[in-house]
Protein backbone atom coordinates (compact mmCIF):
# COMPACT_ATOMS: atom_id res chain seq x y z
CA UNK A 1 0.00 0.00 0.00
CA UNK A 2 1.43 3.91 -0.69
CA UNK A 3 1.87 5.66 1.81
CA UNK A 4 1.20 9.35 1.64
CA UNK A 5 4.40 11.77 1.77
CA UNK A 6 3.83 14.66 4.28
CA UNK A 7 7.52 14.79 5.58
CA UNK A 8 9.93 15.77 2.58
CA UNK A 9 13.37 15.34 2.29
CA UNK A 10 15.97 18.25 0.70
CA UNK A 11 15.67 16.50 -2.68
CA UNK A 12 11.79 16.41 -2.63
CA UNK A 13 11.98 20.28 -2.47
CA UNK A 14 14.25 21.01 -5.06
CA UNK A 15 12.12 18.40 -7.14
CA UNK A 16 9.32 20.24 -6.30
CA UNK A 17 10.04 23.74 -6.40
CA UNK A 18 13.27 24.18 -8.73
CA UNK A 19 15.58 25.82 -6.49
CA UNK A 20 18.59 23.85 -5.58
CA UNK A 21 19.55 21.80 -2.78
CA UNK A 22 22.60 23.94 -2.27
CA UNK A 23 20.42 26.66 -2.36
CA UNK A 24 17.94 25.72 0.20
CA UNK A 25 20.56 25.00 2.46
CA UNK A 26 22.16 28.72 1.79
CA UNK A 27 18.80 30.31 2.33
CA UNK A 28 18.13 28.27 5.82
CA UNK A 29 21.20 29.03 7.53
CA UNK A 30 21.96 32.93 6.10
CA UNK A 31 18.71 33.89 6.04
CA UNK A 32 16.37 31.53 8.51
CA UNK A 33 13.93 31.59 6.00
CA UNK A 34 12.91 27.77 6.54
CA UNK A 35 12.85 25.84 9.88
CA UNK A 36 13.40 22.29 9.06
CA UNK A 37 13.23 19.34 11.35
CA UNK A 38 16.30 17.39 12.01
CA UNK A 39 16.58 13.07 12.60
CA UNK A 40 18.93 12.15 15.11
CA UNK A 41 21.37 11.93 12.16
CA UNK A 42 21.00 15.85 11.66
CA UNK A 43 19.11 15.09 8.47
CA UNK A 44 17.42 18.12 6.96
CA UNK A 45 13.07 17.18 6.82
CA UNK A 46 10.77 19.57 5.91
CA UNK A 47 6.28 19.77 6.34
CA UNK A 48 3.66 20.74 3.95
CA UNK A 49 4.14 24.26 5.53
CA UNK A 50 7.73 24.41 4.30
CA UNK A 51 7.08 23.85 0.94
CA UNK A 52 3.97 25.82 0.47
CA UNK A 53 6.26 28.70 2.00
CA UNK A 54 9.24 27.76 -0.33
CA UNK A 55 6.63 28.23 -3.67
CA UNK A 56 5.72 31.64 -2.69
CA UNK A 57 9.15 32.33 -1.56
CA UNK A 58 10.26 31.20 -5.26
CA UNK A 59 7.79 33.38 -6.94
CA UNK A 60 8.86 36.27 -5.45
CA UNK A 61 12.18 35.75 -5.81
CA UNK A 62 11.80 35.32 -9.87
CA UNK A 63 9.83 38.49 -9.73
CA UNK A 64 13.25 40.83 -8.48
CA UNK A 65 12.42 40.45 -4.47
CA UNK A 66 15.91 39.81 -3.30
CA UNK A 67 16.00 36.78 -0.58
CA UNK A 68 17.29 38.72 2.27
CA UNK A 69 14.37 41.22 2.12
CA UNK A 70 12.06 37.96 1.80
CA UNK A 71 13.03 36.63 4.98
CA UNK A 72 12.45 40.11 6.88
CA UNK A 73 8.68 39.44 6.13
CA UNK A 74 6.02 38.26 8.52
CA UNK A 75 4.52 35.00 7.58
CA UNK A 76 1.05 36.22 6.63
CA UNK A 77 2.77 39.12 4.61
CA UNK A 78 4.41 36.21 1.77
CA UNK A 79 1.54 34.70 0.50
CA UNK A 80 -0.47 38.24 0.64
CA UNK A 81 2.81 39.55 -2.07
CA UNK A 82 2.36 36.62 -4.03
CA UNK A 83 -1.60 37.43 -4.80
CA UNK A 84 -0.37 41.39 -5.48
CA UNK A 85 2.10 40.17 -8.14
CA UNK A 86 0.00 37.04 -10.07
CA UNK A 87 -0.14 38.78 -13.38
CA UNK A 88 -0.93 36.94 -17.06
CA UNK A 89 2.74 36.43 -17.56
CA UNK A 90 3.55 35.04 -13.74
CA UNK A 91 0.10 33.39 -13.18
CA UNK A 92 1.12 30.46 -15.31
CA UNK A 93 3.94 29.45 -12.62
CA UNK A 94 1.89 30.19 -9.82
CA UNK A 95 -1.09 27.80 -10.99
CA UNK A 96 1.43 25.14 -11.73
CA UNK A 97 2.70 25.59 -7.35
CA UNK A 98 -1.13 25.52 -6.50
CA UNK A 99 -2.24 22.46 -8.24
CA UNK A 100 0.85 20.98 -6.73
CA UNK A 101 0.39 22.49 -3.21
CA UNK A 102 -2.98 20.98 -4.06
CA UNK A 103 -1.87 17.72 -5.15
CA UNK A 104 0.02 17.11 -2.57
CA UNK A 105 -2.54 18.13 0.59
CA UNK A 106 -5.19 16.36 -1.59
CA UNK A 107 -7.02 19.29 -1.56
CA UNK A 108 -10.31 19.46 -4.51
CA UNK A 109 -11.36 23.13 -3.64
CA UNK A 110 -7.47 24.24 -4.12
CA UNK A 111 -7.53 23.04 -7.54
CA UNK A 112 -11.20 23.58 -8.62
CA UNK A 113 -10.25 27.43 -7.15
CA UNK A 114 -7.38 27.81 -9.02
CA UNK A 115 -8.56 26.29 -12.30
CA UNK A 116 -11.64 28.31 -12.06
CA UNK A 117 -9.12 31.61 -11.48
CA UNK A 118 -7.82 30.58 -14.86
CA UNK A 119 -10.86 30.01 -16.87
CA UNK A 120 -11.55 33.82 -15.88
CA UNK A 121 -8.74 34.65 -17.77
CA UNK A 122 -7.99 31.69 -20.30
CA UNK A 123 -10.01 29.25 -22.74
CA UNK A 124 -9.82 25.93 -21.88
CA UNK A 125 -7.77 24.71 -24.51
CA UNK A 126 -5.57 27.36 -23.63
CA UNK A 127 -5.42 25.86 -19.98
CA UNK A 128 -4.68 21.99 -21.17
CA UNK A 129 -1.73 23.21 -23.36
CA UNK A 130 0.06 25.85 -21.34
CA UNK A 131 -0.33 24.68 -17.61
CA UNK A 132 -1.94 21.23 -17.30
CA UNK A 133 0.39 19.21 -19.77
CA UNK A 134 3.33 21.11 -18.24
CA UNK A 135 2.36 19.87 -14.69
CA UNK A 136 1.33 16.24 -15.77
CA UNK A 137 4.68 15.71 -17.58
CA UNK A 138 6.33 17.48 -14.32
CA UNK A 139 4.38 14.95 -11.88
CA UNK A 140 5.52 12.17 -14.16
CA UNK A 141 9.09 13.25 -13.12
CA UNK A 142 7.89 13.61 -9.46
CA UNK A 143 6.69 10.22 -9.20
CA UNK A 144 9.43 8.40 -11.01
CA UNK A 145 12.17 10.53 -8.61
CA UNK A 146 9.93 9.17 -5.47
CA UNK A 147 9.02 12.78 -4.41
CA UNK A 148 5.18 11.59 -4.38
CA UNK A 149 3.18 8.61 -4.41
CA UNK A 150 0.76 7.33 -6.94
CA UNK A 151 -1.87 8.22 -4.48
CA UNK A 152 -1.07 11.55 -5.20
CA UNK A 153 -0.54 11.48 -9.16
CA UNK A 154 -4.08 9.30 -9.46
CA UNK A 155 -5.50 12.16 -7.71
CA UNK A 156 -4.55 15.12 -9.32
CA UNK A 157 -5.15 12.92 -12.85
CA UNK A 158 -8.42 12.17 -11.86
CA UNK A 159 -9.13 15.96 -11.43
CA UNK A 160 -8.02 16.67 -14.67
CA UNK A 161 -9.63 14.12 -16.32
CA UNK A 162 -13.31 15.09 -15.31
CA UNK A 163 -12.15 18.74 -16.26
CA UNK A 164 -11.58 16.73 -19.75
CA UNK A 165 -15.06 15.32 -19.41
CA UNK A 166 -16.71 18.32 -18.90
CA UNK A 167 -15.57 20.19 -22.09
CA UNK A 168 -15.93 17.62 -24.18
CA UNK A 169 -19.65 16.98 -23.01
CA UNK A 170 -20.12 20.26 -24.03
CA UNK A 171 -19.14 20.53 -27.45
CA UNK A 172 -20.87 16.98 -27.75
CA UNK A 173 -24.10 18.88 -28.04
CA UNK A 174 -22.75 20.86 -31.12
CA UNK A 175 -23.63 19.67 -34.41
CA UNK A 176 -20.56 18.10 -36.16
CA UNK A 177 -19.63 20.54 -39.53
CA UNK A 178 -17.48 18.20 -40.93
CA UNK A 179 -19.14 14.98 -41.96
CA UNK A 180 -16.09 13.70 -44.76
CA UNK A 181 -14.32 11.80 -41.94
CA UNK A 182 -15.05 9.86 -38.82
CA UNK A 183 -12.29 9.42 -36.12
CA UNK A 184 -12.05 6.15 -34.02
CA UNK A 185 -9.99 6.81 -30.81
CA UNK A 186 -8.53 3.98 -28.68
CA UNK A 187 -5.92 2.57 -26.55
CA UNK A 188 -4.16 -0.59 -28.33
CA UNK A 189 -4.36 -4.04 -26.04
CA UNK A 190 -2.68 -3.74 -22.49
CA UNK A 191 -2.55 0.13 -23.01
CA UNK A 192 -4.24 2.09 -20.04
CA UNK A 193 -2.85 5.48 -19.90
CA UNK A 194 -5.79 7.26 -21.93
CA UNK A 195 -5.79 10.84 -20.42
CA UNK A 196 -4.01 12.31 -24.07
CA UNK A 197 -6.70 10.20 -25.92
CA UNK A 198 -8.99 12.29 -23.81
CA UNK A 199 -7.79 15.20 -24.82
CA UNK A 200 -7.60 14.29 -28.42
CA UNK A 201 -11.08 13.45 -28.53
CA UNK A 202 -11.87 16.47 -27.24
CA UNK A 203 -9.32 18.40 -29.97
CA UNK A 204 -10.75 16.50 -32.67
CA UNK A 205 -14.88 17.21 -31.70
CA UNK A 206 -13.62 20.76 -31.00
CA UNK A 207 -12.86 21.05 -34.96
CA UNK A 208 -16.17 19.92 -35.93
CA UNK A 209 -15.49 16.06 -36.67
CA UNK A 210 -17.45 13.18 -35.23
CA UNK A 211 -15.53 11.18 -32.65
CA UNK A 212 -16.21 7.33 -31.88
CA UNK A 213 -14.55 6.74 -28.52
CA UNK A 214 -13.17 3.60 -27.35
CA UNK A 215 -10.97 3.89 -24.65
CA UNK A 216 -8.24 1.81 -23.26
CA UNK A 217 -7.12 -1.87 -24.14
CA UNK A 218 -9.17 -2.22 -27.51
CA UNK A 219 -8.24 -5.41 -29.37
CA UNK A 220 -7.81 -5.18 -33.27
CA UNK A 221 -10.53 -7.14 -33.65
CA UNK A 222 -13.20 -4.34 -31.78
CA UNK A 223 -11.73 -2.84 -35.15
CA UNK A 224 -13.30 -4.77 -37.14
CA UNK A 225 -16.50 -4.39 -35.60
CA UNK A 226 -16.34 -0.27 -36.00
CA UNK A 227 -15.57 -0.76 -39.82
CA UNK A 228 -18.57 -2.53 -40.17
CA UNK A 229 -21.35 0.63 -39.58
CA UNK A 230 -18.73 3.77 -41.30
CA UNK A 231 -17.11 4.88 -43.87
CA UNK A 232 -14.07 7.22 -44.22
CA UNK A 233 -12.77 6.26 -41.12
CA UNK A 234 -9.09 7.40 -39.74
CA UNK A 235 -7.79 5.29 -36.47
CA UNK A 236 -6.08 7.47 -33.94
CA UNK A 237 -3.79 4.89 -31.52
CA UNK A 238 -2.22 6.34 -28.32
CA UNK A 239 0.95 4.14 -27.78
CA UNK A 240 2.55 5.16 -24.59
CA UNK A 241 3.92 1.55 -23.44
CA UNK A 242 1.97 -0.54 -25.79
CA UNK A 243 2.72 -1.98 -27.59
CA UNK A 244 6.26 -2.66 -27.14
CA UNK A 245 9.21 -2.20 -28.87
CA UNK A 246 9.95 -5.95 -30.15
CA UNK A 247 5.92 -5.98 -30.90
CA UNK A 248 5.47 -2.57 -32.07
CA UNK A 249 5.87 -3.29 -36.18
CA UNK A 250 3.84 -6.56 -36.46
CA UNK A 251 1.10 -4.46 -35.01
CA UNK A 252 1.17 -2.11 -37.79
CA UNK A 253 1.87 -4.50 -40.34
CA UNK A 254 -1.86 -6.10 -38.59
CA UNK A 255 -3.59 -2.96 -39.10
CA UNK A 256 -2.48 -2.56 -42.53
CA UNK A 257 -3.64 -5.81 -43.39
CA UNK A 258 -6.30 -6.11 -41.32
CA UNK A 259 -8.08 -2.93 -40.85
CA UNK A 260 -7.50 -0.21 -43.45
CA UNK A 261 -9.69 -0.09 -46.78
CA UNK A 262 -9.41 2.68 -49.26
CA UNK A 263 -11.22 4.59 -47.38
CA UNK A 264 -9.43 4.33 -44.23
CA UNK A 265 -6.27 6.21 -42.59
CA UNK A 266 -4.67 5.30 -39.34
CA UNK A 267 -2.99 7.67 -36.83
CA UNK A 268 -0.17 7.17 -34.30
CA UNK A 269 1.38 8.99 -31.44
CA UNK A 270 2.85 8.34 -28.24
CA UNK A 271 6.10 7.40 -27.07
CA UNK A 272 6.49 4.11 -28.45
CA UNK A 273 6.05 5.43 -32.44
CA UNK A 274 9.79 6.03 -31.98
CA UNK A 275 10.21 2.33 -32.60
CA UNK A 276 8.41 2.66 -35.90
CA UNK A 277 9.99 0.85 -38.75
CA UNK A 278 10.08 3.99 -41.34
CA UNK A 279 9.41 1.38 -44.56
CA UNK A 280 5.73 0.74 -43.10
CA UNK A 281 4.84 4.30 -43.07
CA UNK A 282 2.67 5.28 -46.08
CA UNK A 283 0.13 7.91 -47.39
CA UNK A 284 -2.67 6.03 -45.13
CA UNK A 285 -0.45 5.97 -41.82
CA UNK A 286 0.79 9.20 -40.51
CA UNK A 287 3.22 8.93 -37.27
CA UNK A 288 2.84 12.31 -34.63
CA UNK A 289 4.73 13.45 -32.25
CA UNK A 290 2.90 15.53 -29.82
CA UNK A 291 -1.06 16.33 -29.17
CA UNK A 292 -0.04 19.75 -30.61
CA UNK A 293 1.12 18.17 -33.92
CA UNK A 294 -2.33 17.09 -34.38
CA UNK A 295 -4.00 19.51 -33.34
CA UNK A 296 -2.08 21.51 -36.17
CA UNK A 297 -3.22 18.93 -38.62
CA UNK A 298 -6.45 19.09 -37.85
Amino acid sequence: MNNVKSVFSIKDLENLTGIKAHTIRIWEKRYQVLEPMRTETNIRLYNIENLQKLLNITLLHKHGYKISNISKLSEDKIPQLVNDIISDKSFKNHAISSFKMAMMNFDQVLFLNTYDKLLSEKSFREIFADILIPLLIEIGSLWQTNTISISHEHFITYLVKQKLLINTEKIQYQQNTKNDTIFVLYLPKNEIHDLGLMYLNYEIQLHGYKTIYLGENVPTSSLQDVKKYFNNITYLCYMTVEPNPSAINDYVNEIKTEILTDNSNFWMIGRMVKNVEPKLINEKITIFTSIEDVAKYL
